[in-house]
This record gives C-alpha cells, sequence and structure tokens, in this order.
C-alpha cells in the first residue's frame, strides 16, 4: 500500500511513524534519501514508538547498531553508506537479521538491495519546498 506524508516538523514525523506502525506488519524498512535528509532522525523516532531504551545514533562506521526496547526486543539499525562492496554486508549477516523478525531499519539500502527480503517496505525521503515528503513505495 502506497501512501504519502508531508512532514513539516518533528511532530509530523512522529504522526507518520505512528501510522507506518499501526499501518504496516513488515519490520524490515529501507530507508532512502540523500545524505542529510533525516533518516536516522525518522528512525530515532519510529525507536522511541518502539520503546526503545537506548540511545539511537547512526551506525556509519559500524555498518549495525543493535537496540533494546522496554520489552527486551532487539532492534536492528543498518547504514551501509561506507560499504565497500555487497560482500561486507554477506560477512556481517545481514540476511540473518534481515529474516530474524526483528525490527530492521536501513540507510542506504541501495547499497544491498539484493539482499533485502521480498517483504520489505521502501521508504524513500525528499526535500520538496518547506518540507520533506516522506513516501512508501
Amino acid at each position: 500500500m502506497k501512501k504519502t506524508f508531508k512532514v513539516y516538523s518533528e511532530e509530523d514525523l512522529i504522526e507518520v511513524v505512528r501510522v507506518i506502525k499501526k499501518t504496516y506488519n513488515q519490520r524490515v524498512f529501507a530507508i532512502s534519501g540523500e545524505l542529510g535528509i533525516g533518516k536516522t532522525t525518522f528512525i530515532k523516532y519510529f525507536c522511541v514508538e518502539l520503546g526503545v531504551i537506548d540511545v539511537v545514533n547512526s551506525p556509519t562506521f559500524s555498518i549495525v547498531n543493535e537496540y533494546l526496547n522496554d520489552q527486551n526486543e532487539k532492534i536492528f539499525h543498518f547504514d551501509f553508506y561506507r560499504l565497500e562492496d555487497i560482500k561486507e554486508a554477506i560477512d556481517i549477516g545481514s540476511e540473518m537479521y534481515f529474516n530474524s523478525a526483528n525490527y530492521c531499519f536501513i540507510e542506504w539500502p541501495n547499497l544491498i538491495e539484493t539482499l533485502l527480503p521480498d517483504n520489505h517496505i521502501s521508504i524513500s525521503i525528499n526535500y520538496i519546498d518547506d518540507y520533506r515528503l516522506v513516501k512508501i513505495l
């Protein structure tokens, strides 16, 4: 189900996250957008909605961060921006994470598209005038 949201503020982003969480049962989210567009911020708000108790930040250098929520469930956050080749993603066990039934949030998914499960949700974030356009593809 495709959806589009106009996001003018962080409060709007919180509401978008709530709608996505209620609407979709999938747990793998591939989030695309330019550098600095707000992919990590989107993931932070989603993690807040999931009850994450850890600090959420971009795993740019570590490739993957693991967070725990208040139910002791694991949530995984990937950033493939610095990936040299897809073999690196395979070597860290990305497919195992994606198929674990845990929430997985993936920044720069275009670099590992062939590893994504069929049932993932693709989200793009773009600047349009004075707002961000969040699209569920």
